[in-house]
């Protein structure tokens, strides 16, 4: 693979996505090519610990004028009360996302390491925070850099990019966070509760480490997060596939629906499937997730294996 060290911008706005038109959910590596060093384009390299990435495997190589982001440490989740991966201040976050060179006008391309559905969750949670802070102009790369590197002659580049900062203001979306509240209500209301975690979390036979009680919300659906991309992988199922998928775990791809796992992690990737692939717009994602809901002990449970 060439290792490239400067790279022009100007390119010619080519792809299934047209940066003149708005972003579309996914963009695939050849859009990603020919407009990674669009002035009007920041792409971000999320590759983090867990996916066994870092500043320095970026620095390595990277999409050229690719900015990197640490997902696991630069501050795109924090911890409060014990409870992980929950939102940062709206003003946390807008400095965050100001410092990588995106303004109110930037199309935001986020890529991951694309080895399976966990670091691929990486990135449609940081899609997802750019959703609720009313920034629309957001793609993933669908397979992340894998998907890139898979072309040999795709150039890569090398060292460390600074971004020169910019203004970001949000405007908050709620429309797209459920909160602790929000699936108290939705259990005996006729609302879709998608429990994305792996089955035999959702049957009450394990736990994460930072739950407090093994099972599931009441009255929620199976539908694990690794069917929802390409052998587990960080590729997403088309949506033929994905509708198949719903209708096996019983679950409407339409209506009031909220998506949760264990930090909101694996979550978001149901949600991204629910609204932005299969187009409903009444999705919702439950940050605090099962951990959360776990502390509460007046809170309900259904365990359907008991050990």
């Amino acid at each position: 693979m060439k290792i490239i060290n400067k790279i022009g911008s100007g390119l010619a706005l080519l792809g299934f996505c047209s940066i003149a038109w708005g972003a579309t959910p996914l963009v695939d590596a050849n859009w990603v090519k020919e407009n990674s060093c669009n002035p009007d384009v920041r792409v971000l390299d999320i590759r983090n610990k867990l996916d066994g990435g870092s500043k320095t495997t970026y620095m390595r190589g990277h999409i050229p004028c690719a900015i990197h982001t640490d997902y696991a440490k630069d501050g795109w989740r924090i911890t409060v009360n014990k409870v992980p991966g929950l939102l940062p201040p709206v003003d946390k976050l807008e400095k965050l996302i100001g410092g990588l060179g995106v303004d109110n006008q930037t199309h935001v391309v986020i890529y991951h390491a694309g080895k399976n559905a966990l670091d691929l969750g990486s990135a449609t949670r940081v899609y997802w925070t750019f959703k609720v802070l009313g920034h629309d102009n957001v793609s993933i790369l669908d397979g992340g850099f894998a998907a890139y590197t898979a072309d040999k002659k795709n150039p890569l580049e090398k060292g460390n990019k600074k971004a020169e900062p910019k203004t970001f203001k949000a405007t908050l979306n709620e429309s797209v966070l459920a909160t602790k509240e929000d699936v108290k209500a939705a259990i005996d209301s006729g609302v879709t509760l998608i429990d994305n975690r792996p089955n035999h979390q959702y049957l009450g036979i394990n736990r994460h480490p930072k739950a407090t009680r093994n099972g599931t919300i009441p009255q929620s659906k199976n539908l694990p997060e690794s069917w929802l991309t390409v052998n587990g992988g960080g590729k997403f199922r088309d949506t033929a596939s994905l509708k198949k998928l719903y209708q096996v775990a019983d679950v409407s791809p339409e209506g009031d629906t909220i998506n949760f796992c264990n930090t909101g992690h694996w979550a978001s990737l149901g949600w991204f499937v629910g609204s932005e692939l299969l187009g409903n717009k009444q999705s919702r994602l439950y940050d605090g997730s099962m951990v959360e809901w776990t502390v509460d002990s007046a809170l309900p449970m259904s365990e359907q294996v008991k050990l």
